[in-house]
């Protein structure tokens, strides 16, 4: 095998890119989004947030924002293929059984903590599904586990890398909850956990797929099926 083509021999390389573009990155990344929620969200409510077309909308938006910018800074600027330096082609079936053997042990653990999920066709919504379940880990796995916590660690050692993504993560979600005025302290504090959390299955499991599945799984427990967020 060529060494270009081996996913260790990629991710030396790109740890010698300059810094400085992944600053403005993040700096572009949140005020993109700041500006999104407060100045174009609002109007999108009229859609009716349990439509389709509020789905969709609200899935392509974070495409553009969240997801595509990543595949093009990589790509274009540290000129290494997006889906390695995301580790998206690697251990990807043990990511599948990791993701779901957690999201089982989650699942009984909210048993246990909220008792048996009674399900609600209220919150079955194709915005529940679509974009707060199903794809919501694949949409904030990438650019914060897959992208933000393997730039960092090019600098700092994995366990800071993982706490300043993560409050990098927990930042992502002030605006709206700002705007929503659902700011809690328990807000704050469940999704910096998680994010924690997260980082920590990702990096030990050496797939972005284990930390995308348990995400999306989670999300659909906490929102579909226990409705405690």
């Amino acid at each position: 095998m060529n060494k270009k083509e081996n996913p260790l021999y990629q991710e030396n390389v790109h740890a010698n890119h300059p810094f400085s573009p992944f600053i403005v990155y993040v700096l572009l990344f949140y005020g993109l989004w700041i500006g999104w929620v407060y100045f174009i969200y609002p109007s999108m409510q009229g859609l009716g947030s349990a439509t389709l077309v509020y789905a969709l909308a609200n899935i392509g938006v974070r495409l553009l924002l969240w997801v595509l910018p990543v595949f093009l800074y990589l790509r274009y600027i540290d000129h290494v293929n997006p889906i390695v330096y995301l580790k998206l082609n690697t251990y990807w079936k043990r990511g599948i059984l990791i993701g779901l053997t957690l999201s089982l042990l989650n699942f009984l653990g909210m048993v246990l903590r909220f008792g048996w999920p009674h399900l609600s066709m209220q919150y079955v919504t194709w915005n529940s599904i679509l974009s707060t379940s199903i794809l919501i880990g694949l949409i904030e796995e990438i650019p914060f586990r897959g992208f933000i916590l393997q730039k960092l660690q090019e600098k700092v050692s994995f366990w800071l890398s993982n706490l300043l993504s993560s409050l990098l993560f927990l930042g992502i979600h002030l605006p709206g909850w700002i705007m929503l005025h659902a700011l809690t302290w328990s807000n704050v504090i469940s999704i910096f956990v998680l994010g924690v959390i997260f980082a920590t299955i990702f990096h030990f499991s050496k797939t972005l797929w284990s930390s995308i599945i348990t995400h999306s799984l989670n999300d659909f427990l906490s929102a579909v099926l226990f409705h405690i967020s």
